[in-house]
C-alpha cells in the first residue's frame, strides 16, 4: 500500500464510508507533478463511487487535499442557511465547483483555515456558527469538531466515525483496496 493511500484511509474513511461528506489531511510531497497524477489515478478511480479528491492548498512541500462526496457537498451547500451564510462571505453558492475554488482562494490567503469550512466536511451549521460567535472558546465538547450544541449525539456520531476508521485500517492492512472499501454514492 502506498503512503498516500494509507493517509487516504487513515483520514477520510468516514467520508469513504458514505457518513460524512468530506475530510481534509495534509500531505508531504517531494514531486508535485506526482503527486497530481497520484491523486487524478485515485479520482479516475473513485469517482464512479462518488468521491472526489482535490488540492486546495499547497506549499514547498505539502498540500491540503480535500476528499468529498460531490453528491453530499451539493445538498449540504444547497441548505438555505448554508447559502445565506456563505454568499455573505461572498462564496458562488450556485456553482459547486466555484465554491471549492473560493474556498481554496480562502485558505490560501489566511493564515487560519476559514471557519466555514467546517460546512465543506459536515460539520453541523449550528456548531461552526458556535465556533464563529464565541471564538472558538466555550464549547461543550471537542471531538472532531468543536460542538456548541447537541452534544451526546455528536459524541456518539465522533464514536462512530472513530469506530469506521479503526475498521477501514484494519481492513486495508489485511489486504482491502480503497476502491472496495469506497460505498457507492
Amino acid at each position: 500500500m502506498s503512503i498516500l493511500e494509507n493517509e487516504i484511509i487513515r483520514h477520510c474513511s468516514p467520508t469513504l464510508a458514505g457518513m460524512k461528506t468530506g475530510n481534509l489531511f495534509s500531505y508531504p510531497f517531494n514531486d508535485f507533478s506526482q503527486l497530481k497524477n497520484q491523486l487524478s489515478d485515485w479520482n479516475n478511480s473513485l469517482n464512479s463511487r462518488g468521491v472526489f479528491l482535490e488540492i486546495l492548498r499547497v506549499n514547498a512541500c505539502r498540500a491540503l487535499i480535500y476528499v468529498y462526496r460531490k453528491n453530499r457537498l451539493h445538498n449540504d451547500l444547497s441548505c438555505p442557511k448554508v447559502q445565506t451564510f456563505l454568499s455573505q462571505i461572498g462564496y458562488p453558492v450556485d456553482n459547486l465547483k466555484s465554491c471549492l475554488n473560493f474556498l481554496s482562494q480562502r485558505i490560501q490567503n489566511s493564515a487560519d483555515f476559514p471557519h466555514e469550512i467546517g460546512l465543506f466536511l459536515s460539520y453541523p451549521f449550528e456548531d461552526v456558527q458556535g465556533f464563529i460567535n464565541h471564538k472558538g472558546k466555550n464549547c461543550k465538547h471537542i471531538g472532531c469538531w468543536k460542538v456548541y450544541c447537541n452534544e451526546q449525539e455528536k459524541i456518539k456520531l465522533f464514536n462512530k466515525y472513530k469506530k469506521c476508521t479503526t475498521k477501514y485500517r484494519q481492513c486495508l492492512r489485511n489486504g482491502s483496496s480503497i476502491q472496495h472499501l469506497t460505498v457507492a454514492a
